[in-house]
């Protein structure tokens, strides 16, 4: 039996092994190719992307690792089934879930680190990818300075030359200075020639600007707009040196407690006592809609009875005793209009201020539905591991091939199939039609009678007349 399990296992650790950083890999072509406008012309260092590609890793294993074990399962039973030795152990009088039991030791112990991974590393890989993802999208442009355009990404600064050489030197450079023009002055400098150094050790660019002009305008605080003489100064000079401060484009690292609260960067316990103060908070506040429509809200008949009652006019003159049992009869069209006026308002606000009080129950339930499939999704891929490992060694058992030619075909189809199912019923519980806890465990609940029904049919040897599995069959040569 431990040579049986030292055969299992490196049969099946060795496509694990592969296909686990392979799915990685892809998938992190998949982000990269996203977010490469992001990165593209602003001298983002070779370690930051390298560092956003891992954490970026990290948010994927949800996918990366059930699609790993698929295909390792149908790769390793595979090629077992089509070596013979899954059949010489059978024969042998083991079970097919005997011959699995440590591969199913093996996938509980998978499950436990995944659930593992999904409540602890995985919040903390998502608040840096967002924070580092953050910083990047905000960080400008480096400084490349091309012919005949405008360069802006230097704060205070516009600067265009007509041409630049490889050394730095340029030629007809208009530089637009508006570092002061909070305080209603600008300066606008032109020169014939000039060359671009920079200064490492001050963090600042060295423009030398020769045969040139310069004008300024100065402020005139405190002046009305028609009494200001626009004073300004204008000089001419044979050599100029220009420093800019360059800290503006140094790389700054967001707060990553800005992206701390969000539901996708919370554990498991956080993520529940989240779930339950929304719930009492939409409780309460669903208590508080009914008191105001108790309260409030009362149904009437048109007219009421009144006897020897008195009326008082809206000017607050004539008053009129009232023996009939209807009251309006007595009021002046005006009346009646007026008190419809203010019935209709008064009902119109209610209405508001109900309608209101529901949009924001509505919304708290919406948080709370969002917060609910993280809490589903960190179980998920501890048990979507379990479940495709079944279903990927019934189907290597099946159509006994090994290798990386069918099983693979196979194995993207199912998880395909998986992804769109449990994307559908995701959206389904962003949408409200489905509570998450049927709608995140759409696919599981599909996938797991597909699973037992395999295990069966793999344990009886795939003796059946079911049209699919002759098919599989037949694709052994």
């Amino acid at each position: 039996m431990r040579k049986t399990s030292i055969l299992l296992l490196r049969a099946y650790l060795g496509p694990l092994a592969v296909t686990f950083p392979v799915a990685l890999f892809v998938l992190d072509m998949q982000f990269l190719w996203v977010y490469a406008d992001d990165f593209m012309g602003k001298g983002i260092e070779p370690w930051i992307i390298a560092k956003m590609i891992w954490f970026a890793s990290a948010r994927i294993v949800n996918l990366a690792l059930p699609l790993a074990v698929l295909v390792a399962s149908i790769m390793a039973l595979g090629n077992l089934a089509e070596r013979n030795e899954l059949t010489a152990l059978q024969s042998a009088g083991m079970p097919l879930l005997k011959i699995l039991r440590p591969l199913i030791i093996l996938m509980l112990v998978i499950s436990g680190g995944a659930l593992w991974f999904s409540s602890s590393a995985w919040p903390s890989a998502n608040v840096k990818f967002r924070s580092l993802l953050y910083s990047v999208t905000r960080q400008k442009p480096a400084l490349n300075i091309r012919p005949s355009i405008f360069y802006t990404g230097i704060e205070g600064f516009a600067i265009r030359v007509a041409s630049k050489d490889s050394e730095g030197v340029m030629t007809d450079i208009l530089i637009h200075d508006h570092r002061n023009f909070d305080n209603g002055s600008s300066r606008i400098i032109r020169a014939e020639k000039g060359r671009m150094t920079h200064d490492a050790d001050r963090e600042e660019l060295l423009i030398e600007l020769f045969n040139g002009s310069s004008y300024e305008e100065q402020a005139e605080n405190n002046v009305r707009r028609k009494a200001k003489l626009h004073p300004h100064v204008s000089s001419s000079f044979e050599s100029q040196t220009l420093r800019i401060d360059l800290q503006s484009l140094d790389f700054d690292l967001a707060d990553e407690d800005l992206f701390k609260r969000s539901y996708e960067m919370m554990s498991l316990p956080q993520l529940q006592n989240a779930i339950d103060s929304l719930d009492q908070m939409a409780e309460i506040e669903r208590t508080e809609i009914l008191e105001f429509g108790q309260r409030a809200v009362r149904l009437i008949n048109d007219s009421i009875p009144l006897h020897n009652s008195l009326i008082i006019s809206e000017s607050g003159n004539n008053m009129k005793s009232l023996n009939n049992a209807n009251w309006m009869s007595s009021l002046s069209r005006v009346e009646i209009n007026n008190i419809f006026s203010k019935a209709k308002e008064l009902s119109r606000n209610q209405m508001r201020g109900i309608e209101n009080a529901l949009e924001k129950v509505y919304g708290r339930n919406l948080r709370r539905d969002r917060h609910a499939i993280e809490w589903h999704r960190k179980f998920i891929l501890a048990i979507s591991c379990l479940v495709l490992f079944f279903v990927g060694a019934s189907l290597g058992a099946l159509i006994k091939k090994g290798g990386m030619g069918m099983p693979v075909v196979i194995a993207i189809a199912v998880f395909l199939a998986y992804y769109i199912i449990s994307m559908m019923g995701e959206q389904m519980v962003k949408s409200g039609t489905l509570p998450p806890a049927i709608g995140m465990w759409l696919s599981t609940i599909i996938l797991v009678p597909f699973a037992f029904l395999l295990t069966y049919f793999a344990m009886k040897g795939g003796r059946t007349k079911s049209s699919l599995f002759n098919f599989l069959k037949k694709t052994k040569p």
